[in-house]
C-alpha cells in the first residue's frame, strides 16, 4: 500500500511537471519567434516585405532587408535621410498603407496608399541563380525596374535597384545630385511661369508690374496691386530652394523690358547653378557659387541633358 501511495505521488508529480512544461513551452517558443526576424526563403516575399516596410516608413523593418554593411550605414544616416531613402523605394512623399494581393500567376501585387498618392507594384517571376535573385517589378506608371537580391544565410536581402548596387552612402550621393538637378530644372520652369504671369499682367493692365508682389493673390478682387497670377510664396520671391528677383529694365526711347534671375538659397544643397532670363526671354546659366547669373553666362539649350524631365 505504501508503494502504491509513493508511485501515485510520483505520478502526480510527473503529471504536474508535464502540465507546467506544456504551458510554458508555447510561450517560450513565442518569445523566440518575436525576438528573431522572420525568415524569407522566397526572394519575392523578402522584396515584398522590404517594400511594405518602406511604404509604412518603418526604419527598423526596412533595415532588416538590406544586404552587407548597408543596415549599419542606413542606421547611421540622419533621420530625414532614412525617411527620404525609403520614400524613393516606393516613390511616395509620405507614409502609406500597404495592401497586398496576388495576380493569377500567384505573383505578389503591392499597393501603397498614402494621403497624397498611390503606387502599385506588380511583381514578375523571379530569376534565381545560386545566391542571386532578380525580380522585375512594374510600377503604376508602366515603368519596369529590376531588383536584385542576395541570399545571406536563410534570408534574401536587397542588393541592387535597377543598374545601381544598393550602396547606401553612394546611393545617397547620387540621389542628392539628382535632386539638385531636379531643383535646377524646377528653377527654369519657375522663371518661365513668372514670365507668363508678367505677360498676362501687361496685357491686362497695359504696363509691366513694379514687383513680383503685384502678381500675388488677390483678397478683394483682382487689381494692378494684386493680380492673382502667382501664389503667395512665389510672389514673395522664393520657391523650390531658389530666390527669384524681378527687375524692370528701362529702354531709352522705347518700352521698358525686364530681367528675371534665380539663385540658390542654400548653395550646393538647394542648387548650384544660377539663372537669368534676359529681356529677349533667353535663359543664361552658370555655377556662380550662389551669386546672380548675368547675360554674359552661357544660354541654356532647350535640349540640355543635364536637366532631365
Amino acid at each position: 500500500m505504501k508503494m502504491l501511495n509513493c508511485n501515485s505521488h510520483v505520478g502526480v508529480f510527473r503529471l504536474t511537471l508535464l502540465l507546467i512544461f506544456s504551458l510554458l513551452f508555447p510561450f517560450a517558443s513565442s518569445l523566440r519567434a518575436q525576438s528573431q526576424p522572420a525568415s524569407h526563403p522566397d526572394p519575392s516575399l523578402a522584396l515584398n516585405s522590404a517594400l511594405v516596410a518602406a511604404c509604412k516608413e518603418n526604419e527598423t523593418d526596412f533595415a532588416k532587408y538590406l544586404a552587407g554593411d548597408n543596415p549599419e550605414a542606413f542606421q547611421n544616416l540622419p533621420g530625414t535621410e532614412r525617411v527620404s531613402l525609403m520614400q524613393r523605394f516606393v516613390l511616395l512623399d509620405s507614409p502609406g498603407r500597404p495592401l497586398l494581393d496576388t495576380d493569377p500567376q500567384g505573383h505578389p501585387i503591392l499597393r501603397c496608399e498614402s494621403a497624397d498618392a498611390t503606387q502599385t507594384f506588380k511583381f514578375g517571376a523571379p530569376r534565381i541563380n545560386g545566391t542571386l535573385a532578380y525580380i522585375p517589378i512594374t510600377i503604376s506608371a508602366g515603368r519596369t525596374v529590376q531588383f536584385g537580391l542576395l541570399r545571406e544565410g536563410d534570408d534574401w536581402k536587397l542588393l541592387s535597384l535597377g543598374l545601381l548596387m544598393i550602396d547606401i552612402p553612394q546611393l545617397e550621393e547620387q540621389w542628392a545630385e539628382q535632386a539638385l538637378h531636379d531643383r535646377e530644372r524646377g528653377a527654369i520652369d519657375t522663371l518661365e511661369e513668372i514670365a507668363d504671369a508678367i505677360h498676362t499682367y501687361e496685357n491686362s493692365f497695359g504696363k509691366l508690374p513694379d514687383s513680383l508682389a503685384q502678381l500675388g493673390p488677390a483678397k478683394n478682387g483682382v487689381s494692378p496691386s494684386a493680380a492673382n497670377l502667382l501664389d503667395a510664396a512665389l510672389a514673395a520671391g522664393k520657391e523650390g530652394g531658389y530666390a527669384f528677383r524681378y527687375v524692370v529694365v528701362p529702354a531709352p526711347g522705347g518700352a521698358p523690358s525686364y530681367e528675371l534671375s534665380a539663385t540658390p538659397v542654400d548653395y550646393g544643397k538647394s542648387g548650384k547653378r544660377s539663372f537669368l532670363m534676359d529681356r529677349e526671354g533667353k535663359i543664361h546659366s552658370a555655377d556662380k557659387r550662389g551669386a546672380t547669373a548675368t547675360s554674359d553666362d552661357p544660354v541654356v539649350p532647350e535640349s540640355d541633358s543635364s536637366y532631365p524631365e
